[in-house]
């Protein structure tokens, strides 16, 4: 990851090298270190060679696609902001990119500065900085969901052993936001617009996903949470005495 006081790195990876130029282009001008990768195979190698902190993968490439090596990238660098690009329509890719951890998509084509803004905002989460429209922090800066200790300083996630849970910026935000409301039911639109930043979709799959992931980490039993409760024709509740 970049240290202070240096570019951030983007790692670009498609297989049309018309983007490719015109992305590091265009993210080189507004200050960022921009690598490329006209595949997964590139782009493993230059993970291994400096580890970026962020990556723009298209879906659809020949060999090895974009959603296979998301799900290596997030195994492998649980803290990597990834962003992914997928043809318009495509919901499904859409959908389980997002089950894998990425923490953002954009179907293309896209608008270079909104694909810009998202990407700062995953940056900005991921390293801890204000989500636009947060409410304040609780006074206690941990939070215990179930078995988990969440620690709002730290954006960490420990499990009940004290080893660390690794989440994404994504999963942080929404656990952040539950945090925020105990015991109050939130609606889709409300966890979409506070803890993911943006207009989704209100049918979108996203958060349901999102929520699903988080119940494997801190529920004992996620097919029967007591954490983090679905509230019918509304959407989910956050209960501290949970599990």
């Amino acid at each position: 990851m970049t240290a202070p006081d240096t570019l951030p790195v983007v790692l670009v990876v498609d297989d049309e090298p018309e983007l490719r130029a015109l992305l590091a282009e265009y993210f080189g001008r507004h200050g960022f270190e921009v690598r490329q990768a006209e595949d997964a195979a590139m782009a493993r190698r230059l993970v291994a060679e400096q580890l970026p902190d962020l990556a723009i993968l298209d879906v659809n490439m020949p060999g090895e696609n974009g959603l296979s090596l998301a799900r290596f990238l997030r195994e492998s660098h649980p803290r990597l902001g990834l962003v992914m690009l997928t043809t318009a329509g495509e919901s499904v890719d859409r959908i389980v990119g997002l089950e894998l951890g990425a923490d953002d998509y954009l179907p293309k084509p896209f608008e270079m500065r909104e694909l810009l803004a998202r990407a700062r905002a995953v940056l900005r989460r991921a390293s801890g900085g204000p989500a636009v429209g947060a409410a304040a922090a609780p006074a206690t800066r941990q939070v215990r969901f179930g078995d988990c200790l969440l620690d709002l300083d730290q954006r960490r996630l420990f499990g009940r052993e004290g080893a660390e849970v690794e989440i994404s910026a994504a999963e942080y935000d929404l656990l952040a936001l539950f945090a925020r409301h105990p015991n109050r039911p939130l609606n889709r639109d409300q966890i979409m617009e506070q803890a993911h930043n943006r207009g989704w979709d209100v049918f979108d799959r996203s958060i349901d996903l999102r929520v699903m992931r988080l119940r494997r980490k801190i529920e004992r039993n996620p097919d029967k949470p007591e954490v983090i409760k679905t509230v019918r024709n509304v959407g989910y509740v956050y209960v501290p005495g949970g599990s």
